[in-house]
C-alpha cells in the first residue's frame, strides 16, 4: 500500500508513544512532506532540551526519523502546495495539516494513483476523508 504519512506517524513510531500504526507493516510505499522532517525534528529538540529524552536517545531518535525519511519520497513544499493548502476544504483544518494534506492531494492529482493518509491526527483525518483519501490512523 501507499501511503501518505504524516509526522504524527512517524513519532510515534521512533518515539514508542501511544498506539502505532497497526497497518505500518503494509505500508510499502511511503510518501510525506519535507514539513515532517521538520516537524519531526523540532518535536525531538524540544524533548532534549526540556529533559524530557536523553541526548543519546536524542541522537538515535533522529536517526530513525533521518533513516524513514530516507526511505520516503519526500515532496517539497512547492508554491503549487501552498497555493493548494490556502484553498477552501470542507472541514477545519489548521495550517500544517493543510500542507500535509495540500501535500498527499497534489500527489494523487499528479501521479494518478491514490494514496492512503496514515495520520493520528483526527482533524486531519477527517479533512482527508472529506477530500476523498482513505484514511488509516484513527
Amino acid at each position: 500500500m501507499r501511503s501518505y504519512v504524516d509526522s504524527s506517524v512517524f513519532l510515534r513510531l521512533v518515539l514508542g508513544q501511544g498506539p502505532r500504526l497497526v497497518e505500518w507493516p503494509a505500508i510499502t510505499s511511503i510518501v510525506t512532506s519535507r514539513l515532517s522532517r521538520v516537524e519531526c525534528l523540532r518535536v525531538l529538540d524540544r524533548l532534549r532540551l526540556t529533559g524530557a529524552l536523553p541526548a543519546r536517545d536524542h541522537a538515535e531518535r533522529r536517526k530513525d526519523v533521518l533513516d524513514l525519511l530516507d526511505r520516503s519520497d519526500v515532496v517539497g513544499v512547492e508554491p503549487y502546495i501552498l497555493d493548494l493548502a490556502s484553498d477552501a476544504f470542507p472541514s477545519p483544518i489548521g495550517t500544517l495539516d493543510a500542507i500535509h494534506l495540500a501535500t498527499a492531494l497534489a500527489w494523487t492529482r499528479s501521479r494518478g494513483e491514490k494514496v492512503t493518509m496514515a495520520t493520528h491526527d483526527r482533524q486531519l483525518s477527517t479533512a482527508a476523508m472529506a477530500a476523498g483519501l482513505d484514511v488509516i490512523g484513527v
